[in-house]
């Protein structure tokens, strides 16, 4: 439309040398001017332009509505571009927002352990020292601060033997636990003074190096198992001491009545009457000696490695001795006491100490005697078995007699040591305890020993011992 309405002015302003002509046109033969032809040309000129001026406007309207078109289409397409790119930005501000809380919580959580982990490490009641591949400290809790007086700012990044010169570990030591990654553990005592356990155990994490000390005072707990040991030894003591003087009292007192028999003028006594009290304190004379000989071969006996022996032997060997010591205050003796032996054919022998397994024997032997002399059944014979048999890896002794049963708060504290003291009803009391017996079992030997009882029908003691 453009190009028409170029040309037509093109037209118009080449033609500009034909105005005379066209001047003439407008004029008559007078030389009056024709406005009616005037009229008619600018009517039709005007018409052309107007109708060139509208065809020119429906075409920039058409090209404009195209383009609104296109830029509504553009506007849309940027709105929704918009709305994408703004719902993609929410969502991830919403991503955003959850990944800050989550770090926040993470954030509290991690605050809260280490306040957490910080408050049992300050409220351990021993020594916490860490430190690093280069032997600095990392960590020292409360306990160190009040044991050695330093506080945790002080020595935090310091030399361990610069902050703790007193501590009782060498570089040695500390780096040969970092190399095996092992876990060591030192003690360390001033004797009667003070007594530590050091545990030394270094970091299992990949990137982390260092090791953990920890110092713990255990003076007051080891002098009380010293007290408590020496309580033990005491009780042994007392408890052996305690036998030993029954087993002499009895041959003693039988030695003394016969010697106040002898306080008779000699022509007032029998002579079967002297015979007969000369014997008794010969032969109570002889049992006395063979425990006091008993009580020193056990004594010169002790110490040494353990060594082979046959279990049947010691039995025999022990009731030999049994024969010669044992009786009970009703005069009732060892040797009159039916005894049966069931002892397997073939029986290995046991690593062992053959005195220490005597005086067990003894022991028990000694317990069944005086229950038999308390035993007042109609028609009882006092009998003691005693069988022997192997089984896997272990030698089972069985001693059982049928005299008067434990009862049940007996067989609770008949390995339990005894105390003569005000309290005890007799010295026999002794008699019902076997607490050396079992400590020599269960501690020297390693085996086992325990106790079936009923009060009317007797008591089996079972004795094991391990082959290896």
């Amino acid at each position: 439309m453009k190009s028409i309405c170029i040309g037509l002015w093109a037209f118009f302003l080449c033609n500009t040398a034909n105005a005379s002509l066209i001047s003439a046109y407008f004029k008559d033969e007078d030389g009056h001017t024709k406005w009616q032809h005037v009229a008619n040309f600018s009517g039709s000129v005007l018409i052309t332009l107007l109708s060139i001026t509208l065809i020119s406007l429906f075409f920039s309207y058409r090209n404009t509505r195209r383009a609104n078109r296109a830029l509504n289409e553009i506007r849309m397409g940027l709105e929704d571009r918009v709305q994408e790119r703004t719902a993609t930005l929410a969502e991830a501000n919403k991503a955003l927002e959850g990944e800050i809380n989550e770090h926040r919580e993470t954030m509290s959580r991690l605050q809260t352990s280490q306040g957490y982990i910080k408050s049992i490490v300050d409220s351990m009641p021993l020594m916490l020292i860490g430190l690093n591949e280069n032997m600095e400290i990392t960590q020292w809790n409360s306990s160190s601060e009040n044991t050695t007086g330093a506080k945790r700012e002080q020595v935090l990044g310091k030399n361990l033997w610069e902050a703790y010169p007193t501590i009782t570990l060498s570089p040695e030591q500390i780096q040969d636990v970092l190399k095996n990654k092992s876990t060591t553990t030192i003690k360390h005592s001033q004797r009667g003074q003070y007594y530590f356990d050091m545990t030394l155990y270094s970091l299992q994490g990949n990137s982390d190096v260092g090791i953990v000390i920890l110092l713990e005072d255990v003076t007051k707990r080891v002098k009380a198992e010293n007290r408590l040991i020496e309580l033990d030894k005491m009780a042994s003591m007392g408890e052996l001491a305690a036998t030993m003087a029954i087993d002499v009292g009895a041959p003693l007192q039988n030695i003394m009545q016969s010697l106040k028999c002898l306080q008779t003028p000699v022509e007032k006594i029998e002579k079967e009457n002297f015979q007969q009290c000369i014997s008794s304190a010969l032969e109570n004379g002889q049992q006395a000696d063979a425990i006091m000989q008993n009580l020193v071969a056990f004594s010169q006996s002790q110490g040494g490695d353990l060594q082979l022996a046959s279990i049947p032997e010691i039995l025999d060997h022990t009731i030999e001795l049994a024969d010669r010591v044992l009786s009970n205050a009703a005069g009732l003796k060892f040797r009159d006491v039916t005894l049966e032996k069931d002892y397997q054919g073939s029986v290995s022998r046991v690593p062992c100490q053959k005195a220490e397994l005597q005086q067990v024997f003894l022991g028990i032997f000694r317990h069944a005697i005086h229950a038999l002399g308390e035993c007042g059944r109609e028609d009882f014979v006092p009998t003691i078995s005693v069988s022997v048999n192997e089984f896997y890896d272990a030698i089972w002794i069985k001693v059982n007699h049928n005299g008067k049963g434990l009862t049940a708060e007996e067989q609770q504290t008949i390995f339990e040591p005894f105390f003569l003291n005000d309290t005890s009803p007799k010295v026999n009391t002794a008699m019902q305890r076997l607490s050396f017996a079992h400590f020599v079992v269960t501690e020297h030997h390693h085996g086992h020993m325990a106790v079936t009882s009923d009060v009317d029908v007797g008591t089996t003691f079972h004795v094991q011992m391990q082959l290896r």
